[in-house]
Order: C-alpha cells, then sequence, then structure tokens
C-alpha cells in the first residue's frame, strides 16, 4: 500500500517542501530510502523501526520504500523521521492517510520522542506560500512555526502525540506574542566612564549605519564600546525581527522553545575563524557569523591577527548587503546586512600610542603590522576612531554616563529624517550608509566652504573616491543627528576627523 505526505527541508536560505511517498510491498525484508539523502535521512530508517515498536505499534516486515521528491536536490538532517513514521502508519492502515495540506517534520528518538529541528521558520512561511493550512512539528519549535499568520501549528513532543495531531484531536498551538517591544539589553553605555569622543563617533555610527574601526591601547575600553553598540540601535521592526530569526533557526541557533528574536544580534567570532565560518558555505550550505549579524553588529576583535583572505571576504557583503557562496553545482545567497565594528592595537606589543607605556616595537614590525590590514577593506571603514588611555581621573570618576536610551532616542529621529527623504524620493527607507553612489550627489550635495574643505582633506590624506563617498555620508549622518537638512563646514570638518587612520596607513 501507498502512503503519500509533505515535509519541509530548507537549501541555503530557500525552504521548499519535500514529498514523502511511502510504499509497502510484499517481499523480503528491507528499509530503503531513495531521493538523494545524506547519511542521517539514511539513517532514519533505524530511528523509525525501535520509535514504532516502542510506541506500541506493529513494523512490518515488509519492503518499505520511501521516495523524498524532488529526487534530484539532497536531503540532509533527522527531520524525515516523523513523516516516515506517519507515512509507515498510514501504509499498513494503523493510521488515515494525512489530511491534504499538512506538513510534517521532526527527529525521532528510539522511545518515539520528538526532537527539534532546524528551519522550522522557513518552512512553515513557505508552507502559507504554497497553500499548505496545517504543520505537525516538534514543541520546541511550535512558538517559531506558530507565528506565521495562516497556518496552524501542532506542537508534538511524541510519536502517539503526533498521530492524535493527524487524527484532529490535539488542538493546534497558540501564537505567541510577536509585538516587538522596547528591547532590554544586560549592559549600557551609562557604564562606560570617559571617551566622550568614542561615544559620539558610535552614536554616529548608530545613526548612519557606518562601519567603526577603532584603534588604541590594550584596557582603553573597545571591546567594552563596541558591545554596548546594539543598545543604541533602534528596535526591530517586525519584519526584521522575522528575517533574523529565520538566519537563526535554519543555522540551528534559536534558543529551544523561542518565537521571536526581538533584540539586535551581536556577533564577535575569534580571530581564528574560517572564511566558511565567517562568510557561510559547506556541503549543505549554512549561514555565516555575518549573516547571524543579520540586522544586527557584527564586531571583529584584533583585526589584524584575522587571516587576510577572511578579511578580504568582508568586501562584497560591505558593499552589497549580502553574500553569495558559489561552488560548482550550487550558488547560495545569505543575508548580511550588518554594521561592522572592528578594533586594533597600533602596534603589535598594543602601546604605540599610550601616553603611560612605552612601545618596544621597530619601525618594521609596525609597517608589517599595518600592511596586514589592505588599502580597500581600510577605505571600507566609515569612521576610523582612535580611541586613547582614559586618565585617573576619568577612572575614578564617580556617577554613571549618559545611558543608552537617552541616546537611541536622537539616533531614532535622525533615522527618521533618513526615512522621510527616502519617503520624498519614493525609495525603500536606506540609511545614509547604504545609500548608492547614484544618489549620493542628490541626497548629499555640497557648496561653497564645505565643498573646499572636503577638497583640501582628499589632496592632504590622498583619499580614495570611495572614501570621499563615505565621507560625505557619515557629514549627512552628523547633519541628521543636529537637525541640519544642508551638509555645512562642521559637519564635514568632523566627517574628517573619522579618517585618522588613512594617513596612519600611509606612513605604516
Amino acid at each position: 500500500m501507498l502512503a503519500v505526505l509533505e515535509s519541509g527541508a530548507v537549501w541555503g536560505m530557500s525552504p521548499y517542501l519535500v514529498r514523502v511517498e511511502v510504499d509497502i510491498a510484499p517481499g523480503t525484508t528491507a528499509f530503503n530510502i531513495v531521493g538523494l539523502p545524506d547519511k542521517a535521512v539514511q539513517e532514519s530508517a533505524q530511528r523509525v523501526r525501535a520509535a514504532l515498536r516502542n510506541c506500541g505499534y506493529e513494523f512490518p516486515s515488509k519492503r518499505i520504500t520511501v521516495n523524498l521528491s524532488p529526487a534530484d536536490v539532497r536531503k540532509e538532517g533527522p527531520a524525515f523521521d516523523l513523516p516516515i513514521a506517519i507515512g509507515i502508519l498510514s501504509a499498513t492502515g494503523q493510521l488515515p492517510q494525512t489530511p491534504e495540506g499538512t506538513v510534517i517534520l521532526g527527529e525521532l528518538s528510539l522511545d518515539g520522542t520528538v526532537r527539534s529541528v532546524n528551519g522550522v521558520l522557513a518552512i512553515a512561511m513557505e508552507s502559507r506560500r504554497q497553500g499548505r493550512s496545517r504543520l505537525i512539528v516538534p514543541a520546541e519549535n511550535a512558538a517559531e512555526a506558530a507565528i506565521v499568520d495562516g497556518v496552524a501549528a501542532f506542537g508534538v513532543t511524541s510519536l502517539p502525540e503526533a498521530v492524535q495531531a493527524v487524527l484532529g484531536e490535539l488542538p493546534p498551538t497558540p501564537p505567541p506574542n510577536i509585538a516587538v517591544d522596547e528591547p532590554h539589553y544586560e549592559v549600557d553605555f551609562a557604564e562606560v566612564k570617559g571617551q566622550e569622543s568614542a561615544k559620539r563617533a558610535l552614536e554616529v555610527a548608530a545613526a548612519g549605519g557606518h562601519s567603526v574601526l577603532m584603534c588604541g591601547p590594550p584596557g582603553a575600553g573597545k571591546t567594552m564600546l563596541a558591545r554596548r553598540l546594539v543598545t543604541i540601535l533602534p528596535p526591530l521592526t517586525l519584519e526584521e525581527a522575522m528575517e533574523v530569526t529565520k538566519v537563526y533557526s535554519i543555522a540551528g541557533k534559536l534558543p529551544k522553545g523561542c518565537g521571536l528574536l526581538t533584540e539586535r544580534p551581536f556577533r564577535a567570532p575569534h580571530h581564528t575563524v574560517s572564511a566558511a565560518g565567517l562568510i557561510g558555505g559547506g556541503s549543505f550550505p549554512k549561514p555565516g557569523e555575518i549573516s547571524l549579524a543579520h540586522h544586527g553588529v557584527l564586531f571583529l576583535d584584533e583585526l589584524p591577527e584575522f587571516h587576510r583572505d577572511v578579511l578580504e571576504a568582508l568586501r562584497q557583503p560591505l558593499e552589497e548587503g549580502t553574500v553569495t557562496v558559489a561552488r560548482a553545482t550550487h550558488s547560495v545567497t545569505f543575508p548580511a546586512q550588518f554594521l561592522l565594528v572592528a578594533a586594533m592595537n597600533p602596534c603589535p606589543c598594543g602601546y604605540g600610542t599610550d601616553t603611560v607605556r612605552r612601545c618596544t616595537c621597530t619601525p618594521q614590525q609596525v609597517r608589517a603590522y599595518w600592511r596586514r590590514l589592505s588599502g580597500p577593506l581600510l577605505d571600507r571603514f566609515d569612521i576610523h576612531l582612535e580611541v586613547p588611555r582614559l586618565t585617573a581621573e576619568e577612572i575614578l570618576e564617580p556617577g554613571a554616563g549618559e545611558p543608552s536610551a537617552q541616546i537611541r532616542q536622537r539616533v531614532l529621529k535622525a533615522r527618521e529624517r533618513q526615512r522621510e527623504r527616502c519617503e520624498r524620493k519614493g525609495l525603500p527607507f536606506l540609511c545614509n550608509a547604504q545609500l548608492p553612489p547614484k544618489l549620493l550627489r542628490e541626497v548629499c550635495p555640497l557648496e561653497g566652504e564645505a565643498k573646499e574643505l572636503l577638497r583640501t582633506a582628499i589632496r592632504s590624506l590622498g583619499l580614495s573616491a570611495r572614501a570621499h563617498d563615505r565621507i560625505v555620508k557619515v557629514a549627512r549622518t552628523i547633519a541628521d543627528l543636529e537637525g541640519s537638512e544642508v551638509i555645512r563646514p562642521r559637519h564635514i570638518a568632523e566627517a574628517i576627523t573619522y579618517r585618522s587612520l588613512d594617513r596612519r596607513w600611509l606612513e605604516g
């Protein structure tokens, strides 16, 4: 007898539905799974056999053939365990055929417990798009599936519960509260003493979505500042929260039982990370760190210690907001719209700009250290920021600084001005850092003293055309924070001060 039901899978960031066909015929006892399964899918046979018997169901001693269609796409993971088990029960008459419009997925333990799987949110969204109305998933994934309107999600903890769901005897999981409220972070800018110029630069970065490179001696507070940048970014919109949750679900990073991620992500990979770990990839493509930082902050500490090929791989996503991983047989695009923050020391020993400790590096060592960063990569940082050592007075100063919530309000107002500017021109919302070159002259016109000041900076610092554009974008953000529609010379002057490392790199 033949039973047909549906499951789902994800390839890269693209979900698709899988037709699960279970045929049981007389003959020598066998259990074959076809349709380009990987090792985990092939092992489903052993898990399903044990789960059925341990839950009191009859396992047929016949020839069982399971086909996973489309058969020309490789299948991975244990998510097909549950639909295969349900298919066997239907094919043997122990259970009616699964109702049309039902998608089933889940991993089975040997005792019949249903375990969580990856990519449920993406599969739920694809199920809705293709007109499927019921989704039977592990209970730990029910919250993310229930987020999707128009799909009834049934969270199950065991194979018998899944049978109840198929029979219509189990109520659907109620949708969670998906209101994106004001985020609550464990860190705050009020904890940072001193570093007023650095706080100002990060406020500008948050307001315009600008990438930041911080340089300073050890202990100056670079990491502390970077970790608090997410606290002054605008709260995630519902659409952004869905995108972030989808990436984490596919990567298997979503906390168990979590429905929707409502805080902007902060990712800080170690400098030994590989290019695939940062960018994404693998035989079955998975999102990398830059995609896990989508709509959040990617922090690269000790930037020159990263492998050169890893750093150079950042160029495309920084410019385009996506990253494409191309292989001989396939190509996958991952989202990568993140705010990049990097930190480094001024020299190998770390004390090249320190006012207390003496640098022990030779000029050749300093030059080699700076040459680990290519000019094109340095060009892609909008803001270059020198972070000095705190003075004794700043360290011992009582009281707290300005809280993140207060800074975030100014950032929100600046972002709203950018949104209104885009709406007037009939464009989707773009932060100043995302403005394409063809719109830059229109949105950021320069006249008189401002234009002359920028011309002088280009000549003296040897800036590239890309660096020119980034200075203008930063100046536009500074003007937005001030509430000015015109970019004035003081805005250009402040933006130029954020290119101090251009000269350091040239001299290095």
